[in-house]
């Protein structure tokens, strides 16, 4: 799945660390989502989607 964490959090002038923080995962976490080697949970995204303040499929396409 792809994403735009990492545009949506470079934006912001958010760290990694920071967002992890935020969303209560670790920073490896988010680097995997960015990445795309790791599809968030149903429960993650809607937590991304709202800190970012934009609908999920604004932020993850198939």
């Amino acid at each position: 799945m792809n994403n735009t964490i990492r545009e949506l959090r470079a934006e912001r002038g958010w760290s990694q660390a920071y967002l992890a923080d935020q969303l209560a995962v670790s920073r490896q976490t988010v680097n995997a989502i960015e990445t795309g080697r790791y599809d968030p949970s149903l429960p993650l995204a809607f937590a991304i989607a709202k800190l970012f303040d934009t609908k999920i499929e604004t932020i993850f396409t198939p």
